[in-house]
């Protein structure tokens, strides 16, 4: 099956545990109808990882999706199950996480691997644990599970209709984390800016472009081992999953606000092409997301900030 855009791999770790992002992705997905119809999420196989997940956390399957469904980003759901759950300590975590990674070698499951693999159509790829099946399946490629630990966090976008602070909290976020910044603004082309300053909404057409920009910056950044914070409207679930195809090292910091609060902002800004039309726009076009940390304007940019590295565990 190739990639699935919003689906990570099951190696990447959420707070203190893999998997459990993974199974998040797959319940948004699914609610949202953006799951492959023939995706495999349903047999014995995958729904094991799952009830595994479920049973270590000591959380009903059903009541995490429904968590998840409330909103708030990976960590805050997994905070949520671990409160109310089986409190695990650190060790019990990394014995959670090489025993998941490793299913499948040498164990009671390789009798089922390599069928699996000739099943899916990878008779040749040759995985070694079930976790490397679904990388190699997905387009990921190999060698993941030889790793001991899946790559940190490494972009978060700081999003939000005009007005809401994005460049400020982002400088502020870059700065304490030592991380790169991108000011999303700054790829748009100069017809867009025009378009912007004369008050003319901007279309997904003239989007698509400003937004690959971003991603394939973005990439860059990673390739060279880079770190980065990135202010970015991001304003529809589709613009999102063109900037995180891959949610597993991405998370949205949404900062959140009323039209009133964001209007009175942006009235204090000189020579910026943003005009109250534009944000009446901006919020009409807003499609909150589900999966992202919701901070309230009412935050300054120092608390954001603090609450940002708490709930991510960027300390």
């Amino acid at each position: 099956m190739p990639f699935i855009p919003g689906l990570r791999s099951p190696h990447e770790k959420v707070g203190r545990i893999i998997l459990f992002g993974r199974m998040l992705d797959k319940a948004r997905l699914k609610a949202r109808g953006e799951l492959p119809a023939d995706f495999n999420c349903g047999d014995a196989v995958t729904l094991q990882f799952d009830s595994r997940c479920c049973r270590f956390l000591g959380r009903p399957y059903a009541a995490i999706v429904a968590r998840a469904a409330e909103g708030g980003c990976d960590e805050e759901v997994l905070a949520w199950a671990e409160a109310g759950g089986i409190p695990r300590t650190d060790e019990e975590c990394v014995i959670w996480n090489r025993f998941i990674s490793k299913l499948g070698w040498r164990d009671d499951r390789t009798a089922v691997l390599l069928p699996r693999a000739a099943e899916y159509g990878l008779p040749d790829a040759r995985p070694e644990t079930l976790c490397e099946l679904f990388d190699i399946d997905e387009g990921r490629g190999p060698g993941r599970t030889r790793s001991w630990e899946a790559p940190p966090l490494s972009v978060l976008y700081v999003m939000g209709v005009s007005g809401c602070g994005k460049s400020t909290v982002g400088h502020a976020l870059a700065a304490a984390l030592g991380w790169e910044f991108l000011e999303g603004d700054s790829f748009h082309s100069p017809e867009n800016v025009a378009k912007m300053a004369a008050g003319t909404p901007l279309t997904d057409a003239d989007r698509a472009p400003w937004l690959a920009a971003i991603h394939a910056a973005v990439a860059a950044g990673r390739a060279r081992g880079a770190r980065l914070v990135v202010a970015c409207s991001a304003l529809r679930h589709a613009y999102r999953m063109v900037l995180a195809p891959d949610p597993g090292p991405v998370r949205f910091i949404y900062l959140k606000g009323d039209f009133e609060t964001l209007r009175g902002r942006l009235a204090g800004r000189q020579g910026h092409y943003m005009k109250e039309g534009m944000l009446r726009s901006q919020l009409e076009t807003l499609e909150e997301p589900v999966a992202a940390l919701a901070v309230p304007l009412a935050d300054s940019p120092e608390e954001a900030v603090r609450r940002a590295r708490l709930v991510l565990g960027l300390a």
